[in-house]
């Protein structure tokens, strides 16, 4: 094992240096790392291994702490001789230890309100929403609205939509809206249908549909921007307290699983101000990025507002724009039909000239761009817009971001590459959303998810749940990436697999570059923030389809632990 290492302050990264023992310890008195005074560890962490994600110093088995990051790492000699009588010691007794996960695009305070406030949907029965919903209903005054989250067509017994017969059946009289998991298509029923004065002769909107029926009667799905009528009346007064309670929630959640740092990838300024109540209050236990909905551009243009302001707890970042639709709920928008649907190749929410416009505003003000887009049409036609914009408007390290970008090809990942963009594709979706990838097909699935070629491109690529619409558990995402098989033993894609060593940089490492942040997270290397996980097992070691069993045994986030078993 290599000697143990100091770092010393320069600017704003931390340059690390190999030292003799004796050199190490005479360098501690008066070292300062990232700007912070710091003579004596608080913390010892020994006897582990510690996969640091550091290529100079890849494994380790001891780490000191202060101030919140960390002060050095190496053997157990080492740093133990760095303790005082004052510090803390802590033995790991053989455990494995990897940087804090780094969910890059996910949706915090948007899940954590809905836990709060709606009907959890994810059941396994028709009939057992229905029994859900109706016990809403019965504690819902008179015509307010009952709305459920997280159904998913595909996990219930019937494998088939709710229709809306099912919802009248169990709520005729209040309007009733039931999200899909996935968040682009939702249910409603007869009242929900009135109240927003849609009927069989209104048309489907641009970038929408109306499921119907032979006839061309409702049959109560909604998809994409038809959803855009039943929000206007879906009431979201919450107030600035519940906000703050989601917030904690959610992170709660979320840092039970390992993750210490998430992007929220379709923030609003009342998330963006939940996330500083709930961390004012020492509520929030993960750091965020919070990407702003273009809704919001131009308020936040106004404000003085642009992408990396605010701290290493709460940060402004990209803005959020959509291209096409879902991959949970079949309405990406892709070249080749869906496998039995020859006619039809998904949705394109938002054209390339409107696109390019939102875009446009935004780069120009020095915005960071992130933009949903699923299938290979919708990747496409970002491309374009980004080398566009690169055309027009030079900006040094612009970091575009494709959220999702599911289905590719050779041509799109030369493009992404040449572009120097980040790749978010969903981690944990083969896994758990295996029993849709019949609507994609198997040999489609080999371009899919495309982890393996996009690593081999050298670009960037980070882990992601996109939670709600995909679990998000790390353990489940590294199991997913690593052997590209779902919860029933079907294989899909075999040519994405990587490495379990791959997956853990991608889910560290690359999330801390995805929001300019690699210099102060993403690894365990001295002046980093302190942020790790105490794993049960060694996930490099043990059988990759044993990963997802993996217990989470302890979580710090700034040098202290806001989960432990």
């Amino acid at each position: 094992m290599p000697n143990g290492r100091l770092g010393e302050t320069s600017g704003n990264r931390i340059p690390t240096m190999r030292a003799s023992r004796r050199d190490f310890l005479k360098s501690v008195p008066g070292l300062t790392l990232a700007g912070i005074a710091v003579t004596r560890p608080e913390l010892i962490l020994h006897n582990g291994k510690i996969r640091t994600m550091d290529r100079r110093l890849p494994l380790a088995e001891a780490v000191a702490i202060s101030g919140g990051r960390f002060l050095a790492v190496g053997d157990n000699e080492d740093v133990l001789r760095l303790a005082t009588a004052s510090t803390k010691k802590i033995n790991l007794a053989g455990a494995t230890v990897v940087p804090g996960f780094i969910d890059a695009h996910t949706h915090p305070v948007y899940s954590g309100i809905r836990h709060l406030r709606w009907v959890d949907c994810d059941l396994r029965t028709i009939s057992a929403i229905q029994d859900a919903i109706r016990a809403k209903a019965q504690r819902t005054p008179p015509g307010e609205w009952v709305i459920g989250f997280k159904y998913d067509d595909t996990k219930t017994s019937e494998r088939r939509k709710l229709t809306r017969k099912d919802l009248d059946e169990a709520v005729p009289d209040h309007p009733v809206f039931i999200e899909h998991r996935g968040g682009h298509t939702a249910y409603v029923n007869s009242a929900a249908f009135a109240a927003a004065g849609i009927t069989k002769t209104t048309p489907d909107p641009p970038g929408g549909r109306f499921d119907r029926g032979p006839a061309g009667q409702l049959t109560g799905g909604i998809a994409e921007t038809a959803n855009k009528p039943f929000w206007k009346l879906i009431p979201t007064d919450y107030t600035r307290d519940e906000y703050r309670q989601g917030a904690k929630l959610i992170s709660e959640m979320m840092t039970r699983t390992g993750i210490t740092s998430v992007t929220d990838a379709e923030g609003t300024p009342d998330f963006l101000r939940a996330y500083q109540d709930a961390r004012d209050a020492g509520e929030m236990l993960f750091r965020v990025y919070c990407f702003l909905v273009y809704d919001s551009l131009d308020e936040m243009i106004a404000a003085g507002i642009r992408t990396r302001l605010g701290d290493n707890r709460v940060r402004v970042g990209a803005i959020k724009l959509v291209c096409d639709g879902s991959i949970s709920e079949r309405t990406a928008r892709l070249s080749e039909p869906y496998v039995g649907q020859p006619d039809y190749y998904g949705i394109l929410v938002t054209d390339e000239d409107e696109l390019y416009e939102q875009a446009r505003q935004a780069h120009y003000a020095d915005w960071q761009i992130g933009t949903h887009a699923n299938g290979d049409v919708a990747i496409d036609i970002t491309l374009r817009v980004y080398e566009r914009l690169r055309r027009e408007h030079p900006r040094k390290d612009t970091r575009f971001r494709l959220e999702h970008c599911t289905v590719i090809n050779d041509s799109l990942v030369e493009r992404i590459r040449a572009l120097h963009a980040i790749v978010n594709p969903f981690s944990t979706y083969v896994y758990y959303h295996g029993e849709k990838m019949v609507h994609y097909g198997e040999e489609r699935l080999n371009h899919m998810f495309a982890v393996r070629s996009f690593l081999d491109a050298g670009i960037v690529v980070t882990e992601t749940s996109d939670y709600p619409p995909g679990p998000f558990e790390p353990m489940m995402a590294l199991q997913s990436s690593v052997t590209r098989t779902d919860s029933n033993g079907k294989l899909w894609g075999p040519k994405q697999r990587i490495t379990i060593e791959e997956a853990l940089r991608v889910a560290t490492v690359n999330g801390a570059y995805a929001s300019y942040e690699e210099d102060i997270k993403g690894s365990i290397e001295p002046g980093k923030l302190a942020d790790l996980v105490v794993l049960g097992k060694d996930p490099v070691e043990v059988d990759p389809f044993e990963i997802i069993n993996i217990p989470i045994e302890r979580t710090m986030v700034n040098g202290r632990w806001v989960f432990e078993a």
